[in-house]
């Protein structure tokens, strides 16, 4: 079962590594980080569920599969309980769990992004004239990278009412530039 998932996820554009046993995942997941790892619930030594325990109680950050060919509704429940992202039931069609991996690594690759970047609504800039909540609006899609049209379609404005509200949000924190902006922001992030 291991070497067709593996040709099934590498012909998926996947690179796979496989393990024989819990002990051998163990040694290099501590040492490397993958897109993700698909676990079987039963595999030798530790029981895929005890390694799930274990790289959850470390707060791995590689999202987690769980596949089982004899899995029940309070097992699978366990999984998820235990930091699987998913659980996925033998047998499975190659394509299927091609799609599901991508569909969950890309999920939580996004979730991953959202929480790593700092609010603009929840940064304070001492010592410096308050944003209004528009400017701290428009200020956030400057900084996820969104240009002045893409920024006015989102906040339902006209990009020169964007450029309005970025000239007066460059005046208000200093900035003599966009790169002297995000770095003011990223200082923000960093103190707060």
């Amino acid at each position: 079962m291991r070497d067709t998932l593996s040709m099934v996820l590498s012909a998926g554009g996947y690179e796979v590594i496989c393990f024989a046993d819990g002990a051998a995942l163990l040694a290099v997941a501590r040492s490397r980080t993958p897109s993700c790892i698909l676990l079987d619930v039963h595999i030798p030594g530790k029981s895929g569920l005890d390694i799930l325990r274990e790289l959850h109680g470390e707060d791995y950050p590689a999202p987690i599969f769980m596949i089982s060919g004899q899995g029940d509704i309070p097992m699978a429940v366990n999984a998820i309980k235990n930091g699987a992202l998913d659980f996925i039931e033998k047998p499975f069609r190659g394509s299927e769990i091609v799609a599901r991996l991508n569909e969950a690594i890309g999920a939580f690759a996004r979730r991953q992004k959202e929480n790593a970047s700092p609010k603009i609504g929840s940064l304070h800039f001492p010592g410096r004239e308050p944003l209004t909540r528009r400017e701290r609006e428009v200020l956030e899609q400057f900084t996820a990278g969104a240009s002045n049209k893409e920024a006015g379609r989102t906040l339902g404005i006209s990009p020169r009412t964007i450029e309005d509200h970025r000239a007066n949000i460059m005046k208000k924190l200093g900035a003599r530039n966009a790169a002297d902006l995000i770095r003011i922001v990223m200082t923000a992030s960093r103190a707060n």
